[in-house]
């Protein structure tokens, strides 16, 4: 029988915090199940867009996440391997925009906007009450593992030694993400799950859900990375985070031509070249006091004759 997790008071977390302890352990290896609340931590449906419903948190510093999970025998300078082998959704989410941001003042979009959606995860589908309908891929926007500085650490912005708040649309069921490990244990917290999603989140939110997710989380001696990357049914991943940029560019970049290059026994231009011809470079999130970049490479996309 395999461990699960839930929402219960005790087992929830809006900061990422060294001093907090497990409230899971598991084993390397192990799969278990999460059920992690939204983002907002509703513990029912609003009744309608924009209503006011009970929270895990009432006063909320950040995701309501899932966590602190402990790694028995995870260390500093380890690296964390979390598959995901099923993501299922709670059968409803929600989408707010226009709230106070640069990017919506930019935009001239700031008019608070609710929408409150039906997902059918059988279907592959959400319909919200405007009547729009988009295609569902249910990932877990926040996953990662906790600094080793003291004190609380809000869980916006996505962090280049842990992950966090990512917020990758494709790290689907079937992906493994790779996360540098800063404490013993690692203490992983995640959850923010999103059915729905555009490279970018540009409005700040996706089609927000609670989930329920089967995973492995494994400890990895030799990665193919000692940075944050990942591998997705078609392609393997590199992440770039930063204030500015270029510089989130250059590290998701950088990562994937040094990725290419060892694989391949290149020298880092030839590996440049080969990867532009073939790999791409996304914006990952907009909207979370960090750019988000990542760089794509299809697993059939280099291939030897």
């Amino acid at each position: 029988m395999n461990q699960v997790l839930r929402p219960d008071p005790e087992s929830v977390t809006d900061v990422f915090d060294p001093a907090r302890p497990p409230v899971l352990t598991v084993e390397p290896g192990e799969r278990f199940v999460v059920e992690a609340l939204d983002a907002r931590g509703f513990l029912e449906r609003p009744a309608h867009p924009g209503a006011a419903a009970p929270r895990r948190f009432p006063v909320s510093r950040g995701h309501c996440l899932a966590g602190p999970v402990a790694v028995r025998g995870a260390g500093p300078g380890d690296v964390l391997a979390v598959t995901l082998h099923s993501v299922r959704t709670s059968g409803w989410g929600w989408t707010s925009a226009g709230f106070p941001s640069p990017l919506n003042s930019r935009l001239g979009a700031t008019t608070p906007v609710e929408l409150l959606w039906d997902i059918d995860d059988e279907a592959g589908t959400a319909t919200n009450q405007l009547g729009f309908t988009v295609d569902t891929a249910p990932f877990l926007g926040v996953v990662g593992t906790t600094p080793a500085a003291p004190g609380e650490h809000p869980t916006t912005p996505p962090r280049t030694g842990h992950g966090g708040n990512v917020d990758c649309r494709s790290l689907v069921a079937g992906s493994t993400l790779y996360l540098p490990v800063h404490v013993p244990g690692a203490l992983l917290c995640l959850g923010d799950g999103h059915a729905a999603q555009g490279d970018g989140e540009v409005c700040g939110t996706a089609v927000e859900c609670g989930t329920t997710s089967e995973l492995t989380v494994a400890v990895v001696d030799a990665p193919a990375l000692p940075s944050v990357h990942a591998v997705t049914p078609t392609e393997r991943i590199t992440f770039g985070f930063d204030a500015d940029l270029n510089t989130a560019t250059d590290t998701a970049l950088g990562d994937l031509v040094t990725w290419v290059a060892a694989e391949h026994g290149l020298d880092r231009s030839t590996a440049l070249a080969l990867l532009s011809t073939c790999a791409d470079l996304r914006v990952t999130q907009v909207a979370n006091e960090t750019w988000g970049v990542h760089a794509a490479l299809r697993h059939d996309a280099l291939r030897r004759v």
